[in-house]
């Protein structure tokens, strides 16, 4: 990393007030200001390390995870993470959600959100700085891009100078590069949702379905343009987080800070070097911007807390850079509070409450919905039943004066081998039922084989010997048993009469 600081580029900054700039209001500018070209530097450090190696892990993750098998046993998928439209199964796995299942995704929405929450007020946007997925593939497209055209003072000048050949020849590579990750990222996506090798085959061959392809296309379109062009725009006014965070962070939460208690007043290294030696009072900051030229959204931290920082870290590093070569302390810009700064000014120690009211708040909750997800999960039923009533016509009056009723009942068998049920209802004397498809005689029970992880729809016709029912509207106990005779779902209705 380049360090060059004059007194050109240092200006003294005469109080900690100073670093926020007066905002002028121009009533006749334009309503958007274009965007401006950010070239980020490279650095290197302790954070940039940490987001080298959680950029690895969660792309190989995701690129990886379609191809992890699994045995769930004869006729089930093999493939550990995977979405079957066609059965209309969710696959993690040992877990197996189902469509009637679906709050559980919801629960795990609710959960994240609230990690999110609990991330924020402890220390900050760490979330958009490290693990992002906007964040995460815009490093990887910066990388390739300092590979192709070097770092921010090469790429600067060639932007600025005419076209040449090896120019050319660079952004080809830079592009191809690009557009090969974002092909790729749209191909893993789709193997999420269709068995990873059969369905790499087929998209090899060109025999892969259409929607497939289309998919594909959709998210490297997306993937090149988002990482590749709009980078930071995303992230300022794309995206809706920073605008919640805003509104979730205390000054007690560990931010990326600029700790003007100690930089300021700013000023060069010969100015300060000579105040100090009269015994004046001069910052650690020398203005070299070193900060600015290493964010990725093209902010200066020194500014104060704003939308635009995504707390990367990499302003620490360039900053804890610069203090080293000039022999002076680190972290000059660190994780820190609002009010330690404050309390260092009054020359009080610094603190750090991670209990608090709200972080407490998430925890519990966060706590007490997962332990109602994984007793629910823990518990739930290995086979289902569900009863609807048919509307038109509620009831029949048969011809030797009886009564039927028509139902549409649907049965699940949620494990992986065949079993048999028996099916009874309870809630009103001499009820005989036929179930449309298993025998030609009224019984007081039937008999319903279901296959391994499957559904099954039928047709239940229930018929009451007796017209004078006391009410015209029953309640009904509909009950499935397994072989064993143990009670393994149950649904409720009504019977109809006149």
């Amino acid at each position: 990393m380049d360090l060059q600081i004059d007194d050109r580029q240092a200006g003294e900054r005469n109080s900690p007030a100073s670093i926020v700039s007066e905002t002028v209001v121009d009533d006749d500018g334009p309503l958007y200001a274009a965007p401006k070209r950010i070239y980020p530097q490279k650095v290197d450090g302790t954070f940039r390390r940490i987001k080298w190696i959680l950029l690895v892990l969660t792309l190989g993750v995701y690129y990886a995870l379609p191809f992890v098998r699994w045995t769930r046993g004869p006729g089930e998928p093999t493939q550990a993470v995977l979405v079957d439209l066609e059965r209309h199964r969710f696959y993690f796995f040992f877990i197996e959600i189902w469509p009637q299942e679906v709050y559980y995704i919801t629960g795990l929405m609710i959960l994240a959100a609230l990690g999110l929450f609990l991330m924020n007020a402890l220390a900050g946007r760490i979330w958009c700085g490290y693990l992002c997925p906007q964040t995460v593939w815009t490093d990887l497209y910066l990388m390739i891009e300092r590979l192709a055209e070097g770092d921010r003072r090469d790429r600067m000048r060639k932007d600025a100078s005419p076209w040449t050949v090896e120019r050319v020849a660079e952004k080809m590579i830079k592009h191809s590069l690009w557009l090969a990750i974002a092909w790729w990222t749209g191909g893993a996506w789709v193997l999420y949702f269709n068995d990873a090798p059969t369905l790499v085959k087929e998209l090899a061959t060109f025999r892969a379905p259409a929607i497939a392809y289309i998919w594909i296309g959709i998210l490297t379109f997306t993937t090149y343009t988002l990482a590749g062009f709009m980078r930071e725009q995303v992230c300022l006014y794309m995206c809706p987080w920073p605008r919640i965070q805003a509104a979730l962070t205390d000054e007690n939460a560990l931010n990326v800070t600029y700790r003007y208690d100690r930089g300021e007043p700013r000023m060069s290294v010969k100015k300060a070097k000579a105040l100090r030696a009269r015994n004046e009072l001069a910052g650690d900051c020398v203005d070299c911007n070193q900060c600015v030229n290493v964010c990725p959204t093209g902010v200066d931290i020194r500014g104060g807390s704003n939308m635009g920082c995504i707390q990367c870290g990499l302003c620490i590093d360039a900053c804890d850079n610069v203090m080293r070569k000039l022999g002076r302390n680190e972290r000059l810009i660190a994780y820190d509070t609002d009010v330690n700064i404050k309390r260092r000014l009054e020359g009080k120690e610094n603190v750090f409450k991670p209990v608090r009211t709200r972080t407490v708040l998430y925890a519990v909750l966060i706590v007490g919905i997962f332990g109602l997800m994984a007793g629910k999960f823990v518990t739930r039923a290995d086979a289902g039943l569900a009863v609807i009533h048919d509307r038109n016509p509620l009831f029949v009056t048969l011809s030797d004066g009886g009564i039927r009723n028509a139902y549409t009942v649907r049965f699940s068998n949620m494990v992986a081998r065949d079993r048999k049920f028996t099916l009874t209802v309870e809630g009103l004397n001499g009820l005989t039922m036929d179930l449309v498809g298993e025998s030609k005689d009224r019984k007081a029970a039937e008999q319903v084989a279901i296959g391994p992880d499957q559904t099954r729809e039928a047709r239940l016709l229930l018929f009451s010997g007796d017209a004078r029912i006391d009410s015209n509207s029953t309640p009904l106990v509909f009950t499935l048993k397994d072989e064993a005779g143990k009670t393994v779902a149950t649904a409720k209705d009504f019977f109809r009469a006149p």
